[in-house]
């Protein structure tokens, strides 16, 4: 199967079921008098940020275009500055019209979702971020989300659905739900090692029952080398996650032997939050992140047609004519099909 099948559009999408009712009024009406303009419509941002979504705006529009039509625009992953046009269409616009509601919004979430990911890889430089947002969006989209994430710098997320977007494997180990069920996270852990492949790393979330020092020090004596790691997830009921708690963590787990264990800290983590851990030095080795990345706001896109069967034409307050933008590449869009 083709990869880039896996951005395909849903048949709702395609559908326009989900359009907004007057842009498919204005094909019926169009096609009703006969006309089908070519048109060029530019497609710009509201504000600077990362753009993402590209992949699935290119594998919409290479299902509803027709050959001859012409796309340019920037690439996943690509920083976009406000009022720079990112995308460039020129074919009918009864062909492609239909989809501005959905292009504008894969465009305007999953940026926002990257642009948020990118402040908070930013703000750790090279400790590396693990995005855990999935549950604070509908199911429906939480793979999106996650691959925005990626986009935007993170260097894991914990969704299948996500991963495979992406083309990685998902992270993750045990909930504090499967402590709480075997009553004892040495206990947990170890039968998390039992059956669970090798492959995938050892982190023992020790917040659960004991002392999160006291906690890992057990895990670390029963699993030994095979223990890649520990998770600070201390709630906020008992204080939150603390440069000093992560400091004497480190400590207590160097002076037990174990100075291979590295230290993940998650729970209400931002960039505001990594830059405290920073400037305190505590010793992070990765942070993992939800709300901070599934709650950035959206970058709005607006949509322009710029020109109409080769005559320059805008509405007022618009310059008719093509915006000139060096950085935009043409697509190809036949790996899509």
């Amino acid at each position: 199967m083709n990869s880039k099948k896996r951005f395909a559009p849903s048949r709702t999408t395609l559908s326009g079921h989900n359009a907004d009712i007057y842009f498919r009024r204005a094909i019926e009406i169009l096609n009703a008098e006969g006309m089908s303009p070519e048109v060029v419509m530019e497609i710009f941002p509201g504000r600077d940020g990362i753009i993402c979504g590209v992949e699935e705006v290119k594998a919409l529009l290479a299902q509803v275009l027709p050959r001859d039509a012409e796309v340019w625009g920037l690439e996943e992953g690509a920083p976009m500055s406000a009022k720079e046009v990112v995308l460039r269409i020129k074919g009918p616009y009864t062909a492609f019209g239909l989809y501005e509601t959905a292009i504008l919004g894969i465009l305007a979430h999953e940026s926002g979702w990257a642009t948020g990911a990118r402040r908070v890889v930013e703000a750790a430089g090279d400790i590396p971020v693990l995005h855990f947002g999935a549950r604070h969006v509908h199911p429906d989209v939480s793979a999106r989300l996650e691959y925005a994430a990626l986009v935007g710098g993170c260097a894991g997320c914990a969704t299948p659905a996500g991963a495979e977007l992406y083309g990685i494997e998902a992270s993750g180990t045990v909930p504090h739900a499967m402590v709480l069920c075997f009553g004892d996270t040495v206990e947990a852990m170890k039968a998390f090692d039992r059956n669970t492949p090798p492959e995938v790393k050892r982190i023992a979330l020790v917040d659960t029952f004991k002392d999160e020092a006291e906690e890992s020090i057990r895990v670390a004596k029963a699993l030994g080398d095979k223990l890649w790691g520990v998770r600070l997830d201390t709630p906020a009921e008992r204080g939150r996650v603390t440069p000093d708690l992560v400091k004497e963590v480190r400590a207590r787990l160097d002076q037990a032997g174990f100075t291979h264990v590295k230290i993940v800290v998650s729970g209400g983590i931002d960039a505001e939050r990594i830059k405290l851990f920073r400037e305190k030095g505590a010793p992070v080795d990765a942070y993992g992140v939800g709300s901070a990345i599934s709650g950035a706001p959206p970058i709005d896109f607006t949509a322009d047609v710029k020109v109409v069967d080769g005559k320059p034409r805008a509405k007022r307050g618009r310059i008719p004519g093509i915006t000139d933008n060096p950085r935009l590449r043409k697509w190809d869009l036949s790996g899509y099909l």
